[in-house]
């Protein structure tokens, strides 16, 4: 592979455009709603549980059946096989039988002529639905008190904490609460299925994961798996929230659609996607951190409460990464780390963009925050005096060494780049002599494990087709949500070829193609797919090569692949010209490729062993100006430095790491999620209550540059996943807020602002310290 890759052309490395970005920009990009609707076509709605925990008495469909433009309305007793969606246990029916679990849950199903009539039937639902309310858990806390978990609790431990604990010079108890955060993609929830001959069915469905999506309708079918054809050519954005919660509506789709022998589609709008489906977990940190002097951590007990919602979902794994995290980029000798995934009757939680990662990692970076504050130093000190060692304090408390650990070069190169210290001593200027304005500075690192941590996950196929014009055609197991991964896929394609990305093409993910394939999922999309991609264009021009030795009788290494043409010793052939001899020659022209991530290896049980191949790193300084009598803020500059090894595209990595600053940015500080306490409705269900950032809230100065690195393990090109790690950089957002606020008590005082740090959490925080003071 590396002498095929240094003979072809360089695609690969290059600032290339997104593959569909003339598309996007001319609105010319279908998604699923853009398809044309073939004859015959229904709509569908969702009726939903009025109240949060119930015994479901009755439905009354004759009601609903009597609407205008009403076809069918189906309930759990028309699911022809399992009524489960459930991603790893089965406990998510895909319609309420029985039993209702939260406000929002699905109950019935409309099918109509049109999607208004739909929609309106199914709005009926408070008056048609009879239900038998039962106690509800609506918190986090209640229902960790209860003792009300989806899993049972997990364990990870390390040392002997209550010893060094003990021995420690100083000790940190604290509480910290930790807001989830909702996907808002921009293309909604959305399944087109359309009945094929002898039972077969395909369903177009914006999901990340197809072959989950073609085994849970098979189920619900009651049909094999070669029934189902999953089709996804583009997402609207994902971010975890099409992971595994794609299954109810296609699911819903598929059942109606083989019960009615007609296509459905089934859109939700804004507000019931809000009011069905999950999103980031809300964490609760309960926390005990010994420590000496200087802020080096001695020992962590630490209480990890999530918020679940009504069935597992992904809880598992999610808290699984939290607790793996929560090391961030520090030893951390003694551990002793508690993770219970709390049963809520609420929206059942799912994975968000760093899957937990970000959960975990931020309560150490709170806790070093104010371990320094405590002692008087400056946080980047503290930080520093705490970072994992190169020989030495290198392993995990789950028992993976830490290699290729760049962060002090990364951190350093940082400082000096953004003026940090300098800034420092600005920044206590202006706030000594500015007594309602304060600024804010923080500087915070990151080490993200990138694999599943499910061993199995990290595997991918994909398929190479050379037509004889020369023309390329690839299909892997990958789905594309705007991220860039068949941009990837196809510049890594071409890069073997040695040939231009014009002659590459890539197509729909489809699951009657490349079968049994992961999630695109845990940053590893061009890592898994990438690789297989690579893989199968490495064997064609296995062939090629030999093909042409044999022929012309020169060496193998005189055939070379570059700039759309093969050298064969001293004569030059276009490409197209050699893929027509090779044609007529009967040599195969098209190839599988498969690929699994070597060195990984993990027991669930001891939560010991190898989850990740490798970590990618990165650091990010953000300065913000706060308003403390209305809580306003603002972020004046950011300056980011991030470690993606050796680049695929840095375009668009960039892209990733800016767009990943913003999401997480958004997360930390304005997009705020607030249940009912009696009821448990979801009271910030639309743009109108819920607030995502904006092109306004983006840094007037945003300085973004990838560190100069190549990847130590084989990776595809040397690369680095950019995915989720970048969503951890705005940290220093959040801590640079809290930095602000705590200048109010001259850094007296540890202020107690939690996140999201929305302007009343600011006030919250700087009326705190200002009583704390008084």
């Amino acid at each position: 592979m590396d002498r095929l890759m240094i003979n072809a052309a360089t695609a690969a490395g290059q600032s290339l455009p997104h593959e569909s970005a003339h598309l996007h920009v001319a609105g010319a990009a279908p998604y699923i709603d853009d398809l044309p609707e073939l004859a015959g076509t229904l709509h569908c709605a969702l009726g939903l549980s009025p109240v949060a925990h119930g015994r479901l008495i009755t439905v009354d469909l004759d009601a609903l059946k009597a609407m205008p433009g009403v076809v069918a309305v189906l309930t759990a007793q028309d699911v022809p096989g399992q009524n489960d969606c459930g991603a790893i246990i089965h406990d998510e029916p895909i319609l309420a039988d029985g039993e209702v679990h939260f406000l929002g849950h699905p109950v019935f199903a409309v099918i109509a002529t049109d999607r208004e009539s739909a929609r309106r039937a199914a709005a009926r639902a408070k008056e048609v639905i009879q239900v038998e309310a039962l106690p509800s858990l609506l918190t986090i806390e209640a229902a960790h008190a209860a003792e009300s978990y989806v899993v049972p609790p997990m364990h990870l431990k390390r040392g002997d904490a209550a010893s060094a604990m003990a021995r420690a010079p100083h000790r940190l108890k604290d509480r910290f609460y930790l807001g989830g955060q909702e996907q808002f993609y921009l293309e909604g929830q959305i399944s087109y299925a359309i009945p094929r001959e002898n039972n077969g069915m395909l369903v177009h469905c914006s999901t990340q994961h197809p072959s989950e999506m073609q085994h849970h309708i098979a189920q619900a079918l009651k049909l094999s798996s070669h029934h189902i054809q999953v089709e996804c050519r583009r997402m609207g954005g994902g971010f975890g929230g099409k992971e595994s919660q794609s299954a109810v509506f296609a699911c819903v789709a598929a059942i109606a659609a083989h019960q009615l022998k007609r296509p459905v589609k089934l859109r939700v709008d804004r507000d019931d996607d809000f009011m069905i489906t999950g999103r980031r977990h809300c964490f609760i940190h309960d926390y005990e951190i010994g420590h000496d002097d200087e802020g080096r951590i001695l020992a962590a007990q630490v209480d990890m409460v999530s918020r679940a919602g009504w069935s597992a979902d992904l809880s598992p794994p999610v808290m699984t990464r939290a607790l793996c995290h929560f090391d961030n980029a520090y030893w951390l000798p003694n551990v002793d780390m508690h993770g219970y995934c709390a049963r809520t009757n609420t929206q059942s939680n799912t994975a968000f963009r760093g899957f937990g990662g970000p959960q975990g990692a931020l309560a150490v970076e709170v806790a070093l925050d104010s371990i320094a504050r405590k002692l008087k130093l400056d946080a980047l000190d503290v930080r520093l005096a705490n970072l994992y060692g190169l020989q030495e304090n290198n392993v995990t408390p789950y028992g993976q060494t830490v290699e290729d650990n760049v962060l002090r070069p990364l951190i350093g190169e940082l400082v000096a780049s953004s003026d940090y210290r300098a800034r420092r001593q600005s920044i206590e200027a202006f706030n000594a002599s500015s007594p309602v304005l304060k600024k804010g500075l923080a500087l915070t690192p990151l080490k993200f494990g990138i694999s599943f941590n499910v061993v199995h996950l990290n595997q991918a196929g994909a398929l190479v087709h050379i037509y004889t014009d020369g023309s390329v055609l690839v299909n892997h197991g990958g789905t594309e949500m705007g991220q860039g991964l068949n941009t990837k896929v196809a510049q890594m394609v071409a890069h073997t070829l040695g040939v231009s990305m014009g002659r590459v093409r890539v197509t729909a993910t489809d699951t009657a193609k490349v079968v049994n394939t992961s999630a695109t999922a845990a940053s590893t999309g061009s890592d898994l797919n990438g690789k297989a991609a690579a893989d199968a264009a490495r064997q064609i021009v296995a062939r090629l090569t030999q093909f042409l030795a044999d022929r012309d009788k020169v060496p193998l290494d005189a055939v070379r692949f570059v700039d759309d043409h093969v050298q064969i010793g001293d004569q030059t052939l276009p490409f197209e010209q050699v893929i027509s001899q090779a044609y007529f020659a009967r040599v195969q022209l098209w190839s599988d490729g498969f690929y699994t991530t070597p060195k990984l290896h993990w027991d669930r049980a001891t939560m010991q062993g190898r989850p990740f191949f490798y970590f990618a790193y990165g650091a990010a300084v953000s300065e913000v100006l706060v308003d403390t009598l209305t809580g306003e803020w603002k972020l004046l500059r950011a300056d980011v430095l991030h470690d993606v090894g050796q680049s695929i595209n840095p375009a668009v990595d960039i892209g990733q790491i800016e767009g990943g600053f913003i999401q997480g940015m958004g997360w930390l500080t304005s997009e705020e999620l607030y249940w009912h306490p009696q009821t448990g409705r979801l009271m910030t269900h639309a743009p109108s209550t819920y607030k995502i950032p904006t092109a306004s809230d983006c840094p007037a100065d945003f300085r973004v540059k990838l560190f100069d690195n190549i990847n130590a393990e084989d990776t595809i090109h040397r690369s680095k996943a950019v995915g989720e790690p970048p969503l951890l950089l705005p940290f220093s957002v959040f801590l640079a807020i809290r930095d602000a606020v705590s200048s109010v008590g001259q850094h007296a005082i540890d202020p107690p602002l939690r996140a999201p740090a929305t302007p009343e959490a600011i006030l919250d925080a700087v009326d705190a310290v200002k009583a704390a003071l008084a």
